[in-house]
């Protein structure tokens, strides 16, 4: 009896499996946005544990490692000879230069991933979100902000990475961004990580199974037109 139910419930998961096959898409790219401070790195790190099948871009990048981050896993580390170099060659879906730095995102990776029907997961400034949405006008694009400005300027503080010139430098630029969110289609407020995360994970449950982004039949109850 038991072997004659796994069985049975073998074939129907075979049938849930082909039915599933049947749902063709392009992966969607959501492009993740904030001023320094708000908690984008951490957000996005969570929705990677939270949601499956969800495909981070690596960026690369000018500057120099900070403690903890991991080179190819956090950011390709290059030389400024070597970006300039890829950037030439319009390897870059995107880049933009932020605090001195230089930033840029993989065309090859991004369009192998989306053309496999994987969701992309970009962490990007404002400036890189504006070029990706003019290059990829079906994007879904989402801004973090921190609670108000003295919580972003205490969490820059608590970070200790930065000297106070820095801080001072990053806040001025703050208010530059979050002028931008109305750009965006969803904003979230970073009060609490976990409430945050979820969040995030919603908009990218729901974009995928947005009409516009199947392809998918029911030839047993659509009408003809």
């Amino acid at each position: 009896m038991r072997r004659r139910l796994r069985r049975a419930a073998g074939e129907e998961s075979g049938e849930a499996r082909a039915e599933l096959e049947l749902i063709k898409r392009r992966g969607t790219l959501v492009v993740v946005s904030a001023p320094s401070g708000a908690g984008k790195t951490t957000l996005c790190h969570e929705v990677r544990q939270l949601v499956p099948d969800l495909f981070y871009s690596v960026s690369y990048t000018t500057r120099l490692p900070r403690a903890g981050e991991v080179a190819d896993k956090d950011f390709h580390f290059v030389s400024e000879a070597e970006f300039l170099d890829m950037r030439d060659k319009d390897e870059f879906a995107e880049w933009a230069e932020v605090h001195g730095n230089r930033y840029g995102t993989p065309v090859k990776a991004l369009e192998g991933a989306l053309g496999r029907g994987l969701d992309v997961l970009l962490d990007i400034d404002t400036h890189g979100a504006r070029q990706l949405r003019q290059r990829y006008p079906e994007a879904v694009s989402v801004f973090i902000m921190a609670p108000s400005m003295k919580d972003l300027e205490a969490r820059l503080r608590e970070r200790n990475s930065d000297a106070p010139v820095e801080i001072a430098r990053r806040l001025t630029r703050a208010r530059e961004e979050i002028s931008a969110w109305r750009q965006y289609d969803y904003l979230i407020i970073n009060r609490d990580v976990k409430e945050a995360v979820d969040q995030l994970a919603t908009v990218i449950q729901a974009e995928r199974w947005r009409t516009s982004r199947l392809t998918l039949k029911f030839p047993d109850v659509e009408v003809p037109e």
